[in-house]
């Protein structure tokens, strides 16, 4: 089809993905055949889907590594993980109730994975407001691209022991921010141990004899979730029964105290950690706050009846956040650049305090128009203050 990158840029931002939630009718143009409605419907039947979409975003998330400035904000090996709450006013079995979030209304949940390098790598639909501690290894499996990350921070409420242990016989450093830390048990392996001050603290036992029965079933559950063929969600249900761990439960979660003791002592004893741990936590909090922007229309909420057309929704939005990101990063290393060819000493901590999640140069409302760029004429040119004034 002639011009289909501009009738798929069209649909991206508006119908059956909706990044901006706002529908065909102000990008649809009559006179334009790219993007009449006939075309925007036969491209989004044809190509717009979920692995169409993730392959999309793997494309994006290489090119933004690429960029120079980029390496000072991260090297992609620490992401985090979080939901982003959506309600949903029509008749949907893949929603939930939550007076908190969703008032009267149902809702559904939006997990996304974002790197240290602000790139959104993955994401999961969670029906209403279930608890995200339930789906987040599932979605780090499912990563869209980028490095494969080996921390993995979230906040207080997506921790507990068996999810501290499923995350590290994946491989993985779990590492929520807490809260009630003056609530939280320290746990030793050797009761026979002086631990100095901490001896009060560390009163609990970890029974290493039940994780060494059931080393064999827990390295097969390892296997099981990193090829995919069961998901963390059922298993951390399977794992409990009426709120008390099976035997192979209490084997996880006894292993996990061992790794949340550890991230516990090196959060009360190391200030870098924890800025580190907030920092990350702050970038998914700012995404965030670009994703609600972007998806303006019919008032930030969700319209589909169906998971998939949810699934294909939310992830236009993260490609679109991304392409946000990618395009601000772009600008950032060329300004950089700039500034050290006119002799700025723009050093490398500097860089690594700029962020790609501004938006105050974006219009998201008005007339959308899609043309192709002049790329042999490079980057924009940067505005001259001298000459404005």
């Amino acid at each position: 089809m002639e011009d289909f990158a501009v009738s798929l840029c069209g649909l991206i931002v508006a119908e059956a993905c909706e990044a901006c939630n706002v529908g065909l009718v102000p990008i649809e143009k009559p006179n334009v055949p790219a993007l009449t409605r006939a075309r925007l419907q036969q491209v989004d039947q044809g190509y717009l889907r979920a692995e169409t979409i993730s392959a999309a975003n793997a494309r994006l998330i290489a090119a933004q590594d690429d960029i120079d400035i980029v390496a000072t904000w991260g090297g992609g090996q620490i992401a985090s993980a979080d939901g982003l709450r959506f309600v949903v006013p029509v008749a949907n079995l893949h929603t939930g109730h939550n007076p908190i979030y969703f008032g009267r209304q149902r809702g559904a949940t939006w997990l996304n994975v974002v790197n240290d390098q602000v790139m959104g790598i993955g994401g999961l639909v969670v029906p209403g407001t279930l608890r995200d501690s339930l789906f987040i290894l599932d979605a780090i499996h499912t990563i869209d691209g980028g490095p494969r990350p080996e921390m993995v921070i979230t906040d207080t409420a997506s921790y507990s022991d068996i999810v501290f242990g499923l995350f590290a016989i994946c491989g993985y450093q779990f590492s929520p921010r807490i809260a009630d830390l003056a609530d939280t048990r320290l746990w030793r392996t050797n009761t026979r141990t002086t631990y100095g001050p901490l001896d009060h603290m560390s009163r609990h036992t970890v029974r290493l004899d039940r994780i060494r029965v059931h080393w064999a079933d827990m390295l097969r559950v390892a296997g099981s979730l990193t090829m995919g063929t069961v998901r963390a969600y059922d298993l951390i249900r399977m794992l409990s029964r009426d709120g008390r761990p099976t035997g192979l439960g209490d084997a996880f979660a006894h292993y996990g105290r061992i790794f949340k003791t550890l991230h516990l002592l090196q959060f009360i004893s190391d200030d870098g950690y924890r800025r580190m741990i907030g920092t990350q936590l702050n970038v998914q909090e700012a995404r965030h706050r670009l994703a609600r922007r972007i998806a303006f229309g019919n008032r930030g909420q969700l319209r589909q009846r169906y998971r998939e057309g949810m699934e294909d929704q939310i992830g236009s939005l993260g490609l679109a956040l991304n392409a946000v990101v990618w395009w601000n990063s772009l600008y950032l290393d060329a300004a950089v650049k700039q500034l050290r060819t006119d002799g700025f000493p723009a050093t490398d901590e500097m860089c690594a305090r700029l962020s790609p999640i501004c938006y105050d140069h974006i219009n998201f409302l008005g007339r959308y128009a899609f043309t192709r760029a002049e790329l042999d004429a490079g980057l924009r040119p940067f505005h001259d203050p001298a000459q404005e004034s």
